[in-house]
């Protein structure tokens, strides 16, 4: 499946009352959903119950699978805790075969990673969540 037949199925179901389309073609699995709201990492509460304010999120530029680490028997790029700075990769969004890292924006302290290890991930998903430090 190339480029342009990815587009035309995104622009199928942009112009039918169909909200999710998943299609698993050979080893390539895509999942098409329209009308998610992502939730603002700046306010309110978030997974597990605990408060987000003043917590800058990680978000997936892209459509893949999240990994921790960059390989089975590595140790993952950060854990909950971590002190981290700007531009430092904090994690690898797998797609099409290609391992793309993904870096902070904002320095601090990984209060909580929201993606699961070896899962899929949407494109603006919240990954995990940095509380920053000057």
């Amino acid at each position: 499946m190339d480029f342009e037949q990815i587009k035309e199925l995104i622009m199928l179901v942009n112009s039918t009352e169909i909200t999710e389309l998943e299609l698993a073609q050979g080893g390539l699995r895509i999942r098409i959903r329209k009308g998610l709201q992502a939730q603002d990492p700046t306010a309110g509460p978030f997974p597990g119950g605990q408060d987000s304010v003043g917590l800058e999120a990680v978000r997936a530029p892209m459509v893949g699978t999240f990994y921790r680490s960059p390989g089975p028997d590595a140790p993952p790029f950060v854990r909950e805790g971590d002190v981290v700075v700007p531009g430092q990769v904090v994690c690898i969004i797998e797609a099409m075969k290609m391992m793309n890292e993904i870096e902070t924006e904002v320095g601090g302290v990984v209060r909580r990673i929201l993606a699961k290890d070896g899962e899929p991930v949407e494109y603006g998903q919240m990954l995990m969540l940095i509380e920053p430090r000057d």
